[in-house]
């Protein structure tokens, strides 16, 4: 087990006084067995009202009204949980899925065929041929031996960035140019993954980096497989492993371009308000 602090600062600087339309916040991590919450701590500038809700995904959504105008938006978010996801590898995947090709029984299709849609049907074609290329996917194979070596491919043939443009990359754009943010190339495991047959979602959420500890960097992206047996099960394309207790994941989503953590828009200003993010992961 480990006690990790998760503090997330995202501050809004605009030219002039403006009216702040209503913004959704994805900042509290996803609870379960793996994780506990210990405490949390939302502070936001100007006055404000809020209200909770979970999404169809079971993500735990923030909803904030405010209730007068501001130049400055200031959203701060600090959680301290526990961490127990000590054996990343210690699953077994169901007989009949434990080989690809598979099929999912019925009434797991029926369930995850949300997660089988492609979210870039244009790529398709360019996706087959670059999977022909690289001899994955092709002929029987274990199936975990497959994700796996499909996760570590990314990691080993393509240069991590860190993208400051908002938005993702579609996976013909990463392929080409070689490059991408972990939101792409999470994006791109994900298509390639239900390209494949095998249902797949996008996660946002943190990253324990101890290197990292002291500033900024630690927001990340990732894909979760559906393994019969096991279930939704973790892959991390830009580093090339398995999930684990330094993952904490906080929204999953069909589409990688759902779940930011702050959205909202604001009325009564032309310029281009200046942004600052700064988060932080340390260890307790």
């Amino acid at each position: 087990m480990q006690k990790l602090q998760v503090s997330h600062l995202t501050e809004y600087t605009f030219a002039n006084f403006v009216t702040l339309e209503p913004h959704r916040l994805l900042l509290r991590p996803r609870e379960g067995h793996d994780i506990r919450i210990l405490s949390s701590r939302l502070d936001i500038t100007p006055a404000f009202n809020i209200r909770w809700h979970r999404d169809v995904h079971d993500n735990s959504v923030a909803t904030v009204n405010f209730e007068e105008a501001a130049a400055r938006l200031s959203i701060f978010s600090e959680i301290i949980l526990e961490h127990y996801q000590d054996a990343p590898l210690d699953f077994v995947v169901a007989d009949y899925a434990v080989n690809y090709p598979f099929q999912y029984q019925a009434w797991e299709e029926a369930d995850l065929a949300p997660y089988l849609q492609l979210n870039y049907p244009a790529d398709q074609a360019f996706l087959h041929t670059w999977l022909e290329q690289s001899g994955i996917g092709h002929g029987p194979a274990e199936t975990y031996v497959l994700l796996d070596r499909l996760n570590k491919w990314f990691t080993q043939n393509l240069n991590y960035l860190m993208r400051e443009e908002p938005g993702v990359q579609t996976p013909v754009a990463t392929l080409k140019s070689g490059s991408g943010s972990c939101r792409d190339y999470a994006a791109l495991y994900m298509e390639t993954c239900r390209l494949l047959g095998m249902a797949c979602r996008f996660v946002s959420g943190y990253l324990h980096v101890p290197d990292m500890e002291m500033g900024y960097g630690s927001t990340h992206a990732w894909a979760e497989v559906y393994l019969p047996g096991p279930g939704w099960k973790g892959f991390d394309p830009t580093s090339g492993e398995l999930t684990s207790r330094l993952h904490i994941p906080v929204a999953v989503a069909r589409h990688p371009e759902w779940v930011p953590p702050v959205a909202g828009s604001f009325i009564g200003s032309s310029q281009t308000p200046t942004l600052n993010v700064n988060v932080q992961v340390k260890a307790l």
